[in-house]
């Protein structure tokens, strides 16, 4: 492989973004091809000059900063904690779809009069006041600092640490705590609280580049483009239902004017309407339409009402839309 033609894809090596991560990327057309678990580089047979790298995932977001990787799959929040102010990155695609969890800030249960991040500020002003500072246990400095001073909470010292969090202020080695829960459970069974608007920020896995690869004409550009357009139009098709009931009519224009006059069953682009071809004596035409998921049951009973026969429903794999959304 010619590496300064080939476009890397930077994968976390490990934990909980490795296998959703793979799953996603299969899902989409692009599954990976890696000979073992102890191989750092992968391909993907599918996209001719793609090679994927595994790292772990606080690298991603810097490999793809200076330039060893061209598009990396990261946690929303890795990303924004260890982007450079000066960034050459941009997010291509906001959701994948997994990995959803929430950064927040944890209190201790006795803290009863401390319900919000108001509160919380107050406690640090307290705290100012008797010449101590609140301390907040946190492996993610750099978004929580930004985040209390937003807030108003002026007065803290950060604490860093890579172990366990939740048990920092039983321990006595911080007063409250910044960290990534998925539900919660063990800051409860630590006596640990959340706080009304204490939501540091909501993560799930994203698709980020480096800027280097919009570049129009480039060959990388071309490379991403097909990548990204096959992961959109796989997440769209998850939204996404394919209704057909066989209605009788007189023709496909009439038949066209009654599933128009009902928006509910207009679908996202209006009907695709085929004659039957039956050994009835009457006109028979298959209605297609494309609708959203939380409009299916809906539209099932709006062809019901114009006496739709044979309703079946089915998932696209892929919804194209027109055009993508990166630049030309």
């Amino acid at each position: 492989m010619d590496r300064n033609k080939n476009l890397r894809l930077a994968l976390p090596s490990s934990g909980n973004l490795y296998e959703p991560s793979l799953n996603f990327l299969k899902a989409s057309g692009l599954n990976v091809s890696r000979i073992n678990s102890r191989r750092y580089t992968a391909t993907i047979p599918s996209m001719k000059n793609v090679e994927v790298i595994f790292q772990r995932v606080s690298d991603i977001t810097r490999t793809i900063e200076d330039g060893r990787a061209d598009l990396g799959i990261v946690g929303k929040d890795m990303f924004y904690e260890y982007r450079l102010d000066a960034t050459n990155c941009e997010v291509l695609i906001e959701g994948l779809g997994y990995a959803h969890s929430n950064m927040v800030l944890g209190v201790p249960d006795s803290w009863i009069d401390v319900v919000s991040i108001t509160d919380l500020s107050d406690v640090a002003s307290e705290f100012r006041n008797e010449g101590q500072e609140l301390r907040v246990a946190t492996k993610y400095p750099r978004l929580t600092e930004r985040f209390l001073l937003k807030n108003g909470v002026n007065y803290f010292s950060l604490v860093f640490s890579r172990g366990s969090l939740e048990v920092a202020p039983a321990m006595g080695s911080a007063d409250v705590i910044a960290d990534i829960t998925e539900t919660g459970v063990t800051m409860r069974e630590n006596r640990i609280k959340t706080i009304t608007g204490g939501t540091i920020i909501s993560s799930q896995a994203i698709l980020i580049c480096n800027r280097g690869v919009l570049n129009p004409g480039d060959e990388k550009q071309a490379l991403t483009k097909s990548i990204t357009e096959l992961m959109e139009s796989y997440l769209k098709s998850k939204g996404s239902y394919a209704v057909t009931a066989n209605i009788k009519g007189k023709s496909a224009d009439e038949v066209a004017q009654r599933v128009l006059s009902d928006v509910t069953i207009s679908g996202l682009r209006g009907p695709t309407i085929s004659k039957v071809f039956s050994k009835s004596k009457d006109d028979w035409f298959a209605v297609t339409v494309v609708v959203d998921q939380n409009e299916l049951l809906k539209v099932v009973a709006s062809f019901r009402a114009l006496d739709g026969d044979s309703v079946t429903v089915s998932q696209p794999d892929y919804v194209f839309t027109s055009q993508t959304d990166i630049p030309n």
